[in-house]
């Protein structure tokens, strides 16, 4: 089940709980006693068990619920898709005021911020399975035109300016050692790192976005699965946008925090 969901009914139960003990059963037991000590009695009282651990968990899982659902929300990186930029192991955290307000839960939009621009890391449900969050990087806009051609962006007839920054070694999925080509790309004036595998094979795609949707690749571009394969990104299942690092694991060295990593920000 989605935790999002599993927050709100425990924001729910533990909220009726401390409702119904606040407005029905201390109330009921004032009446009972009938004598002018019984309120102080009463909130000396001992509560039942499931009342005290309702009363004590609600605030704080308010707090989470509103920080989580409005503000920032953490995830981790699960694969290599977003290398360079984002490590296997890295946990990242997500700006989810700055595309819009949203309903939590259902993720319906309330009140229109910004949107999401070229160069945007940002994280959305998947549309073949909306319970799985992906990250990826928005190349492509609504009506944009998104060539990718010799293993290069064009967007709307335009290429990325991208400049080679040397190797990059890393392993596709921890097992086979890959020896790529990094780049150095910009999109409208937002510059990242790109890495590119010179011994696969790619075909030229073109593809023009519909309105409400959103065109994203990985940084990692072939070892990537994104909408060059599945498709668009509707608007409805934007999350947010990646913006900082909190906490690294590095897998690659067979565990351990890496250092080196935490508190950077997102390009």
């Amino acid at each position: 089940m989605d935790f999002a969901v599993v927050l709100f009914v425990a924001l729910l139960v533990t909220g009726a709980i401390s409702l119904w003990d606040r407005l029905v059963r201390k109330p009921r037991l004032l009446r009972v006693t009938g004598d002018s000590a019984a309120e102080s009695r009463v909130e000396a009282g001992k509560d039942p068990w499931p009342i005290e651990y309702a009363k004590a968990f609600f605030p704080v899982i308010l707090l989470v619920f509103v920080l989580r659902s409005f503000v920032v929300e953490p995830f981790r990186i699960p694969s290599g898709s977003m290398l360079p930029s984002l490590q296997v192991g890295d946990f990242i955290l997500v700006n989810k005021f700055g595309y819009g307000l949203r309903l939590p839960v259902i993720n319906k939009k309330m009140i229109d911020i910004s949107s999401p621009k070229r160069g945007d890391v940002m994280v959305f449900r998947f549309p073949h399975d909306e319970s799985i969050n992906f990250i990826k990087r928005v190349v492509g806009l609504p009506d944009d035109n998104i060539e990718y051609r010799n293993k290069r962006i064009y967007v709307n007839g335009e290429p990325a300016p991208t400049v080679a920054s040397g190797e990059y070694p890393f392993r596709e999925a921890g097992k086979r050692h890959v020896l790529a080509t990094r780049y150095l790309e910009t999109l409208d004036n937002e510059q990242h790192y790109i890495l590119v595998d010179p011994s696969k094979r790619t075909s030229s795609m073109s593809f023009t976005v519909p309105k409400g949707h959103y065109f994203v690749m990985g940084d990692n571009r072939d070892y990537s699965n994104d909408s060059r394969f599945w498709g668009f990104v509707p608007e409805a299942n934007v999350i947010g946008r990646a913006f900082f690092i909190w906490f690294s694991w590095d897998v690659s060295a067979g565990g351990g925090i890496d250092w080196t990593r935490i508190g950077e920000s997102i390009q």
